[in-house]
């Protein structure tokens, strides 16, 4: 029985109170703390969630000289982590509060440009062709396709979206960097007192994986959450692409329009499958930005192959969240 009372008393935290935190898209939930032996965070991620790849990711940041959270105890087997708290200044946070927006995505890239300068870990599992192309169906087909367009997926429509996104990511996997997979704005921190890329704090990593480093720059830049101000992009990319060196850029803006395309489509049906699955509508918000990001991406050669998929099967009055679903006011 998964116990986090005795997790914590084992650790030495029996006496600290626990504050759960708002959740957000994921099984996992955190708790902040108090009266402990120092300030930490306790993660309780049940089953299907997995902590041994946050653990060997965390500790992969912090030997490369980047800032993780200092895994403090752990029982891998029941799902609980105690690790350390980085505080509460996220750069979403800021973002919202009204920070400037320019150096917290300086920042970003920054840290970035940093994890992507030293090869991930052999145990990472890929994300390539395969990877993504299932990942947009299990979103895309499975959920968005039967709500929008009244029926599910058929064979042929399905062999025709792998093909696609199959044939469009091809040319830029082969890398095999590190993927953050959700590098953008409420999965960063800013710790004071740490220099450089250290004053980046990085969370929610445990989905990392090795492919195009464009991805996470996608994730950041082209955010599925909030607007990036045109300008404000155009900097963190040329920050990102000044601290790797030696890029080149027309094959990784090519990379970063490929990995958008799917990236932007997966995650605007994934907002469909949260309403429909996980009862949770309030992310449908974040459909009609997606869906514009999807657009804009499309508009680069290298996208041509999911264009033409989208062109023969969904009219563009479609693109957009299901009719039957309402978008929160």
């Amino acid at each position: 029985m998964r116990d986090p009372a005795a997790f914590l008393r084992a650790a030495g935290f029996g006496a600290a109170r626990i504050d759960w935190l708002p959740g957000d898209a994921s099984h996992r939930r955190y708790a902040r703390l108090h009266g402990g032996p120092r300030p930490a965070l306790l993660m309780d991620a049940p089953p299907p969630e997995d902590v041994r790849p946050f653990v060997a990711v965390a500790r992969h940041i912090s030997g490369i000289g980047l800032s993780a959270p200092e895994i403090l105890a752990t029982d891998e087997a029941a799902g609980f982590l105690l690790i350390e708290d980085f505080g509460d200044a996220t750069h979403a946070a800021l973002l919202d509060a009204g920070e400037a927006a320019l150096p917290c995505y300086l920042e970003a890239a920054e840290a970035l440009a940093a994890l992507h300068a030293t090869p991930p870990p052999a145990s990472l599992p890929a994300w390539g062709p395969a990877e993504m192309a299932r990942a947009t169906a299990a979103t895309f087909l499975d959920w968005w396709w039967p709500a929008a367009m009244g029926a599910a997926a058929d064979a042929e429509t399905r062999a025709a979206l792998d093909a696609a996104i199959t044939a469009m990511v091809a040319p830029f996997t082969q890398e095999g960097g590190f993927v953050h997979r959700d590098y953008f704005p409420a999965n960063l921190m800013r710790l004071p007192g740490r220099d450089g890329p250290r004053r980046t704090g990085l969370l929610d990593f445990q989905d990392a994986a090795r492919g195009p480093a464009a991805y996470d720059l996608v994730s950041l830049v082209e955010d599925a959450r909030r607007d990036v101000a045109p300008e404000v992009r155009d900097a963190a990319i040329a920050r990102y692409l000044a601290a790797r060196g030696g890029v080149d850029r027309d094959r990784f803006f090519a990379a970063m329009a490929a990995c958008a395309a799917q990236r932007h489509l997966r995650v605007a049906a994934l907002w469909v499958r949260l309403a429909l699955r996980d009862g949770k509508p309030r992310y449908l918000v974040h459909g009609p930005r997606c869906w514009r990001l999807l657009e804009a991406a499309l508009h680069h050669p290298a996208t041509r192959p999911l264009r033409d998929f989208l062109d023969a099967r969904i009219p563009t009055t479609l693109r957009r969240n299901p009719l039957a679903l309402t978008e929160p006011a």
